[in-house]
């Protein structure tokens, strides 16, 4: 490699290429899961994600000769700055070879447009909303991922580290070995809790009835999650965005909506049947034959869940909601065959999250990092 030209996407083009270096990359790695080209192209494009109404973008290539070597997605997301007083450039969508001269360029790129724009710090990998991909892999390099989440080489965070960046904070996912029984304590408390409060589980057998509750299950997640990390409550237009992006796939045996009196959803959890092996063989594309191991998962023989989001509202945060959900989502799995259940990403440091799992057997299985570098003035 004699020089790396940064180049921006300008071009439909440019950003076909953009989407396939991963794939190109990460040819016949085991544990990586391609995303979807139609999710990944949506998520980028102004034209569909209502993000874009207040995130500013730069989308890059690392080029050697013709050859694409890296990309990068710099962002500047205007709602959070505001929220958390900052002035950051997000990086995100980062992909390398194992070239410094490459990583170094990437960044480069995305800090000297942050700085052009008034940003005195660059963090990430983050993207739009705390629905998007997120997290740099440290740890569990030989677990496999899902799609919900990045998996990236070990050498990654080494060039990071060398560029500057030190650790901000750490995400970890939990593996749960299924019992053969709910667990007592389970059920009992679901039960004294579902009386104390009058909340109940939403009983659905199809996906759409679930429509009706998923605006009320969205802005609950807005309240249980606006201390996070990074967190930026999502605008009615992403609301809208992501329910019809996922819930027409959404299996409702895996879901539970906690209701009070009032029907409103006070907590709620939220799985699918792992489609990561899925995805592997699709290799990122659902057509022409892709499509047929994604519905394979969905509704065959399936032993591995990906819980996707927990959450309850803060006026009933403390009050064992979660054993509601854990109830009937436990069965759920019991019923049908699984066997072991992946948590989403959890902040290593919220530890009232992290208790959730100690009436099952567990393991920390993954461990990402959002990496910070302040500028120099």
């Amino acid at each position: 490699m004699e020089n790396v030209l940064i180049k921006e996407v300008q071009s439909p083009k440019e950003l076909n290429r953009f989407l396939a270096f991963p794939n190109s990359l990460y040819n016949d790695n085991p544990f990586r899961v391609p995303q979807l080209f139609g999710f990944e192209r949506s998520i980028l494009s102004p034209a569909k994600n209502p993000a874009h109404a207040f995130c500013k973008t730069k989308y890059f290539l690392a080029y050697d000769g013709k050859r694409v070597v890296g990309r990068i997605v710099g962002i500047i997301h205007q709602r959070a700055n505001e929220k958390w007083n900052e002035k950051m450039v997000r990086f995100g969508r980062i992909d390398f070879m194992d070239d410094i001269r490459v990583s170094s360029a990437l960044i480069q790129a995305v800090e000297d447009w942050g700085k052009s724009e008034g940003m005195t710090a660059m963090h990430g990998p983050l993207g739009f909303s705390d629905m998007d991909l997120e997290g740099m892999l440290i740890d569990g390099f030989d677990e496999l991922g899902t799609q919900a989440v990045i998996y990236n080489y070990p050498y990654y965070p080494e060039h990071l580290e060398l560029l500057g960046f030190k650790k901000d904070v750490d995400w970890v996912q939990i593996e749960i070995t299924l019992p053969k029984q709910v667990p007592e304590k389970i059920k009992r408390y679901a039960a004294l809790v579902s009386e104390r409060y009058d909340l109940r589980p939403l009983k659905v057998k199809k996906a759409k009835d679930l429509i009706p509750y998923a605006k009320k299950m969205f802005h609950t997640l807005n309240a249980a999650f606006v201390d996070l990390y990074g967190f930026v409550q999502l605008t009615e237009e992403q609301i809208d965005y992501y329910i019809k992006q996922y819930f027409s796939i959404v299996k409702p045996e895996y879901i539970c909506f906690v209701l009070n009196k009032n029907d409103d959803v006070v907590g709620f959890g939220i799985s699918m049947p792992s489609l990561s092996k899925a995805l592997i063989k699709a290799k990122g594309k659902l057509f022409p034959f892709g499509f047929i191991p994604v519905l394979r998962s969905l509704y065959g023989k399936n032993e591995l869940i990906d819980m996707y989001l927990i959450g309850i509202h803060p006026d009933y945060q403390g009050k064992g909601v979660h054993a509601i959900f854990f109830n009937e989502m436990t069965q759920a799995y019991i019923n049908n065959d699984i066997k072991l259940a992946i948590s989403s990403p959890q902040l290593a440091n919220n530890s009232d999250a992290l208790k959730l799992w100690k009436h099952y057997e567990y393991r920390e299985h993954i461990r990402r990092r959002c990496f910070i570098k302040h500028f120099e003035p």
